[in-house]
């Protein structure tokens, strides 16, 4: 046996010997048995995943619900798919979920969400069969840098693989603005009421500038932020022709959705315009894998929740809502998303700033939370967090009267604080590291499982 072997042998054995002790006897740790495992042995991905057909799913926002409806979906003709579901999505927590599948033998299937920025080692040592892209908006700017900067990380890793397919949201100009050699699907929204319109987006959005020629780029409709059917009257650039598409908008509300792909309707409970997306990222991939309208139906029929995405809880008599939320377009589809409530609700924000969160919290800025006020949906409001003072400061810039904004930092006293709020719906906004902390106290006082 050659000392690579030797080395990836160790460093599996004790990667699948910690991973067992965390989980059976702390109920706990999604990451660590894949840093123990890298640390004896650099290369241990490859070597893990070498029996693997590979799905790489990526974006700034939407990717732990894309690849949970993807893993859905592909179970309805592959029940054994190995994924990394708590969203630990950097090359240790990867290494972990291929230590805890444990499979061998036959050759398997992998669908996993994985961070921008960690796309490019991944991709080299998995070799995907596809990449998913959801969209790319400014995220963490001390991590990525502007958003074209976050593409170039993804496109290391995309063009080092030219077999593999790339399913990407083509209603998102920069993802068919650069020219690759991998085989192309584009999925997007094509409703009826878009065919003669002309419009601009707002001028503080993300990329309004044609990625090809720089000029301001046209829709002939948007769903949000820069999301639509594009096209530049300067250089001709537009939006490319889509494989699979929205082609009808039923109803949203906000815990749940309703929509047609390719002229099939589809319930999702769930709700947002961001998540029909999702959803039909989804619906792309299982058609290149011979999934069905009735088993996509059937796949999207489901009301678990994934953590930290619209994760309903119950506390005392009330129902929590737990949404992440980390940048200026996913706090503002959440927010848009929740005023479609009928009755009025309580909202909490939690703002942590660690480096998983991105240190900078300037984006709450960009918060549409004067738009929420304004409409008086949300009759009380609660802070918390490391950063309580800030997100406090940006409420009652934004109009909150202090009278209705409580303040408490402790997670502990948060939750006493949400059940004595006096509305029975609560959605509680949360950065990623807040949500991970408030669901351990969750657990610790019962009101969910243990563990992630």
């Amino acid at each position: 046996m050659s000392t690579n072997s030797l080395k990836a042998g160790l460093a599996t054995w004790l990667g699948r010997s910690s991973y067992w002790f965390l989980h059976h006897v702390t109920h706990g740790g999604s990451s660590l048995p894949g840093k123990l495992a890298s640390k004896i042995d650099p290369n241990v991905l490859a070597s893990l995943g070498a029996n693997y057909d590979v799905i790489i799913v990526t974006g700034t926002n939407g990717k732990t619900l894309t690849t949970n409806l993807i893993v859905k979906v592909l179970r309805q003709r592959y029940p054994d798919i190995l994924t990394n579901p708590t969203g630990s999505n950097m090359m240790q927590g990867i290494i972990a979920a291929f230590l805890a599948h444990g499979k061998s033998g036959e050759r398997g299937l992998a669908v996993l969400e994985v961070d921008e920025a960690n796309v490019a080692p991944v991709a080299a040592a998995l070799h995907p069969k596809a990449f998913v892209l959801t969209n790319i908006f400014r995220d963490q700017m001390d991590r990525y840098g502007e958003f074209y900067t976050t593409y170039e990380k993804i496109l290391a890793g995309v063009r080092a693989n030219p077999q593999a397919t790339v399913i990407a949201n083509g209603d998102a100009p920069i993802f068919s603005s650069r020219e690759l050699q991998n085989p192309m699907r584009y999925y997007g929204f094509a409703l009826s009421d878009q065919q003669t319109s002309d419009q601009v987006a707002p001028p503080n959005t993300d990329g309004v500038l044609c990625p090809r020629c720089e000029h301001i780029l046209h829709y002939h409709g948007m769903t949000y932020a820069n999301l639509g059917d594009f096209f530049c009257p300067h250089c001709g650039f537009a939006r490319p022709a889509l494989a699979h598409a929205v082609t009808a908008v039923h109803k949203l509300t906000p815990g749940s959705s309703d929509f047609a792909i390719d002229g099939h309707d589809y319930h999702l409970e769930i709700g947002g315009t961001y998540n029909v997306y999702n959803a039909l990222a989804a619906a792309a991939v299982g058609a290149e894998f011979g999934i069905t309208p009735t088993q996509l139906a059937q796949a999207f029929a489901y009301d678990e929740k994934v953590f930290g995405r619209q994760e309903e809880i119950a506390i005392g008599d009330k129902t929590v809502t737990l949404i992440l939320v980390k940048n200026p377009v996913g706090l503002n589809e959440v927010l848009h998303m929740i005023t479609h409530q009928s009755q009025p609700f309580g909202l909490a924000v939690l703002l942590n700033a660690n480096y998983a969160d991105g240190i900078d919290t300037s984006w709450i800025w960009d918060g549409d939370f004067e738009e929420l006020v304004a409409s008086h949906q949300a009759t009380s409001y609660l802070v918390g967090g490391e950063r309580h003072k800030d997100i406090a400061f940006r409420l009652q810039v934004a109009g909150v009267d202090p009278a209705v904004l409580a303040v408490q930092p402790d997670l502990g006293n948060v939750i006493k604080a949400v059940a004595a709020m006096p509305e029975p719906q609560v959605y509680v906004l949360a950065t990623y590291t807040a949500v991970l902390q408030l669901r351990k106290k969750l657990a610790d006082a019962g009101y969910i499982k243990q563990g992630y």
